[in-house]
């Protein structure tokens, strides 16, 4: 509910300064921000390294997605 709660107003005005595919990895970036600590906590699953390379993967994603708007 949170998480749907910042995604749709964020693509609905993001999509006037970001293209769809950089506002899908930035969802895909918030659903897991939101979700691994969920299933830590509230699922009682145990930290993973998984859970690292998963998110050094949506970092290189990220940076290839904006790397016009990070390098200049």
């Amino acid at each position: 509910m949170f998480e749907y709660l910042l995604q749709v107003p964020a693509n609905r005005i993001g999509y006037q300064v970001a293209l769809a595919g950089q506002l899908k990895i930035l969802q895909e970036v918030i659903s897991l921000t939101v979700f691994i600590p969920f299933s830590m906590i509230i699922l009682k699953e145990p930290f993973r390294t998984d859970f690292i390379w998963a998110g050094l993967c949506l970092l290189g994603a990220v940076f290839f997605m904006f790397k016009d708007k990070i390098l200049g």
